[in-house]
């Protein structure tokens, strides 16, 4: 159960800057387009575990502020295409929202795969942090892991945290583990994914605030 509070008028939105780069907390420093050729993933085989080294593009780009209400949250749009090396064939595709909300200090990331799962993480964080982890547990209605049948089945998701720092060279880097409960092991499997990315392109504008720019 949630321990925060909230207002009583749930209706009334606030006014909103156009400007979303200029309010995305910690998150500003990820905007854009990067590049990893350093990513590792730790998964689970038949025989065990096995490392495979990968690939990113990630791109971010900001979004217009979004109302609830009274709540106002600036975000970026990502898409992230992964592949391994030497190859071109997707080897994982993923797409979400990193969101800020200023008035509670908190990020919010989502994401969806074409395997057939969503979930989304959150964590309170500093407007200036360089670090940061989010969350996200099996079974809760606020920062929960939605599988399709088989996964839920075969390996199911029990948690799942990303940790993010904000490089002093520009890159940020990330630390992701999956716990999973898989058919026929006794014990939780560790599922974690790591790499740094180098910018390579700066984001585009979110609507209004290049409307904002062009006089409109």
């Amino acid at each position: 159960m949630s321990t925060e509070t909230f207002p009583q008028d749930i209706y009334t939105e606030p006014e909103v800057d156009p400007d979303t780069l200029a309010n995305l907390g910690p998150l500003r420093a990820m905007a854009g387009i990067w590049e990893g050729a350093r990513g590792a993933d730790v998964k689970p085989v038949v025989t065990g575990t096995k490392t495979q080294a990968y690939i990113e593009r990630y791109e971010l780009h900001p979004i217009d502020a979004q109302t609830n209400g009274p709540q106002a949250l600036y975000g970026l749009r990502y898409h992230t295409f992964i592949h391994k090396p030497g190859f071109t064939k997707t080897y994982h595709d993923q797409v979400g929202y990193w969101l800020w909300e200023p008035a509670t200090s908190t990020i919010y990331h989502t994401l969806a795969i074409p395997r057939g799962q969503v979930a989304m993480a959150s964590g309170k964080v500093a407007a200036d942090a360089t670090q940061f982890e989010l969350v996200s547990e099996r079974g809760s209605l606020t920062n929960g892991i939605v599988s399709n049948p088989f996964i839920e089945h075969a390996f199911t998701t029990l948690s799942w945290r990303i940790a993010v720092t904000l490089n002093a060279d520009g890159s940020w880097s990330y630390f992701q583990t999956t716990v999973l409960q898989i058919e026929g092991r006794d014990q939780p499997f560790d599922h974690t994914d790591r790499n740094t990315l180098v910018k390579v392109g700066e984001p585009a504008l979110n609507p209004k605030a290049l409307a904002v720019q062009q006089g409109a």
